[in-house]
């Protein structure tokens, strides 16, 4: 199976979870997560002859984490190659952060996504946030993802999925390993986690201006 095929499986997963996106109170997005993603998941995967590969074992989700509380910490390489950067590192800059994670660099919707935090840059710096992505990819693929694309903002490499884990954006794919859910966090300046975009997938393109309305909301 390859990383577009996984990525399919993701998308069906993301979708799913922005059944109850965003809520006031996140963990009740967890209620019967597992059934509904492994449903959906099904019916996305059918044609392509994958569906007893993947789902025969169940996939296993991580619970998201709560908002209005302190995000949990980390500690990742960037794609900078200037070493790791931690969320107390984030913290410090006293900014708003907005962390965002994808499964894959080089695909269509992770290409799509990127290039629209991108265009709204200098958007989310006159709202004091920055934008910094996170996915099970290397740290030379991240890079490399960055300088094709031209990004002003960095990527920081979770392999193994651990952090994924940590912020509830994990999907463990039996036989494949762990990726990256397709997920938006928003972490104020006193590192407390303040909103959570579960439902990405189903509009990509408007994702970048719907956390801008959301951060302006959270900073009024």
């Amino acid at each position: 199976m390859n990383l577009q095929n996984i990525i399919l499986l993701l998308s069906a997963a993301s979708v799913v979870n922005g059944l109850s996106s965003s809520s006031p109170e996140p963990n009740k997005n967890n209620i019967n997560r597992r059934g509904f993603v492994v449903n959906t998941a099904a019916a996305a995967v059918v044609g392509t002859g994958l569906a007893n590969t993947i789902l025969a074992p169940n996939a296993a989700f991580a619970e998201l984490p709560a908002e209005g509380k302190k995000a949990p910490t980390f500690e990742l390489p960037n794609s900078r190659g200037n070493g790791n950067t931690s969320l107390d590192s984030l913290v410090e800059s006293k900014k708003w952060t907005v962390l965002y994670f994808y499964p894959g660099a080089f695909t269509s919707g992770c290409t799509l996504e990127a290039r629209g935090f991108q265009r709204d840059l200098e958007d989310y710096r006159k709202l004091n946030a920055q934008v910094v992505g996170v996915s099970v990819d290397s740290v030379e693929k991240n890079a490399q993802f960055c300088s094709e694309e031209k990004l002003d903002f960095y990527m920081l490499s979770d392999k193994g999925g651990q952090v994924s884990k940590l912020y509830g954006s994990a999907l463990s794919v039996p036989g494949f390993g762990t990726f990256s859910n397709r997920q938006t966090y928003i972490i104020d300046p006193n590192g407390s986690l303040r909103w959570i975009f579960t439902d990405v997938e189903s509009k990509i393109a408007r994702h970048s201006s719907e956390v801008l309305e959301k951060l302006k909301e959270l900073e009024a």
